[in-house]
């Protein structure tokens, strides 16, 4: 949902910066692999040492090269599947990575075991989120449903982490990440439910034909 109403907003924001770039001869694929590592580091240097606030802005700031490699695709006219397949899996490893550098910190000098625990659920549903669709997209079926998809579920633990660095107590980013790790389990069943019912219409219009 959040992916939908604000990809205008941030395309408009981020397209001057996109043309710079490929001014000077960065490709789209450079700034993928760049925000990722940024992220990576963001989430398993600073969450690790209890710089929830700082790593948050981090991993914020570089995660936002997935609006800008996305636009210097489309001004190239090469937003092929390669670039796709580049984009999607390095999404897999910044999301990983950023569940398991909270993971870390609560597990380690953080102390806080359900907030650790639940980061880790959250890691995991959020993988099983990604492949169902993935999985749907390579068998000819739709599953671009749920109420919560990639963009939701980074900012909500990103800001939530972030303010938990600045004082906010954690049984708030526990609560938040409860409610993350449901909310992606509501939408792993909306990704199934909706493949179910395309794979039964497929089915009953070849048995008519």
């Amino acid at each position: 949902m959040l992916n939908r109403h604000a990809r205008g907003f941030f395309t408009s924001l981020f397209t001057p910066l996109a043309r710079w770039l490929l001014r000077i001869g960065v490709s789209p694929d450079a700034v993928t692999v760049v925000g990722t590592a940024g992220v990576m580091v963001g989430a398993l240097v600073f969450y690790p040492m209890g710089q929830l606030w700082w790593g948050s802005l981090i991993v914020a700031v570089f995660a936002f090269s997935d609006v800008v490699d996305g636009i210097m695709a489309r001004q190239l006219g090469a937003s092929g599947r390669w670039g796709n397949f580049l984009d999607s899996t390095l999404d897999r490893a910044a999301d990983g990575a950023i569940f398991m550098g909270l993971t870390i910190w609560f597990f380690t000098e953080g102390a806080d075991r359900p907030i650790a625990v639940s980061a880790i659920v959250c890691l995991v549903l959020g993988m099983v989120v990604s492949y169902a669709r993935a999985k749907a997209e390579s068998l000819g079926f739709s599953a671009n449903v749920g109420i919560a998809e990639r963009a939701e579920r980074l900012a909500s633990v990103l800001l939530v982490a972030g303010l938990t660095g600045l004082g906010l107590p954690p049984v708030v980013l526990l609560v938040t990440l409860v409610l993350l790790a449901v909310a992606s389990a509501v939408t792993i069943a909306q990704r199934m439910a909706a493949v179910r019912r395309q794979a039964m219409a497929a089915a009953e219009g070849a048995a008519s034909a």
